[in-house]
């Protein structure tokens, strides 16, 4: 059954009902978000934000702050998120890329042509699709939508695509059929995020969840 816009919007206004705008992703500056994007690779939100507060303890949440740290001291200050010597080398490399290219400046950054920049993101060691367009997104507050293992989980088990689809099949399946909306994608992806935690687990409660009903079907609950 193919999948029209008109079914994507009702998903959205579903959501929209239950949760409301939720303002997300929650950070003071452009800057905190992409670290905040780079560290939340495989790890809860709430890690997220302990390492990113030590980082402001320490007065390092900065490019200039960054690139003076030490891998070690980097690693510490971050080791509630999980992976740290493999993030802490991740943020290295990210901002030894914003430095070569833009002169250390995200201002600058986000000025490149979104296609293009996403494509430069790419090409930073430990830096994928999801963290791109979350930078792109949340950041840079450009009209890319995120996939993560939350939507795939809930779109497969309602029959869109199969989970094993790839990360572009799942991203052209919204970007195809919604305008390219800044806003729209931001809340889009910030209630798949909730449903996916709140609802759409491992062990599913389909009969409390928003999407209950949705296309005529039980979803499936494999994933």
């Amino acid at each position: 059954m193919a999948t029209s816009r008109r079914e994507l919007m009702q998903v959205y206004r579903r959501l929209y009902d239950h949760y409301g705008d939720l303002h997300w992703w929650p950070g003071e500056s452009p800057f905190e978000i992409a670290v905040g994007a780079i560290l939340t690779q495989n790890t809860a939100w709430t890690n997220v934000e302990k390492a990113i507060r030590r980082l402001k303890e320490a007065r390092a949440l900065s490019v200039q702050a960054l690139s003076g740290l030490s891998h070690r001291k980097l690693a510490r200050r971050i080791k509630s998120a999980g992976y740290f010597n493999v993030k802490a080398r991740r943020l290295k490399n990210f901002i030894s890329f914003l430095q070569t290219r833009y002169r250390g400046s995200l201002k600058k950054m986000f000025k490149q042509q979104t296609a293009r920049l996403r494509e430069e993101l790419l090409g930073v060691n430990g830096i994928g699709p999801e963290t791109a367009d979350s930078i792109l997104l949340y950041a840079g507050e450009k009209p890319m939508l995120v996939i993560d293992a939350y939507t795939k989980r809930i779109f497969s088990r309602h029959g869109l695509l199969p989970y094993e689809k790839s990360y572009d099949e799942f991203q052209n399946l919204f970007m195809k059929r919604l305008p390219r909306d800044m806003a729209l994608y931001n809340q889009y992806h910030a209630m798949l995020v909730n449903i996916g935690k709140d609802f759409c687990r491992s062990r599913p409660l389909c009969d409390s969840c928003p999407l209950s009903g949705w296309r005529g079907v039980p979803p499936l609950r494999s994933r």
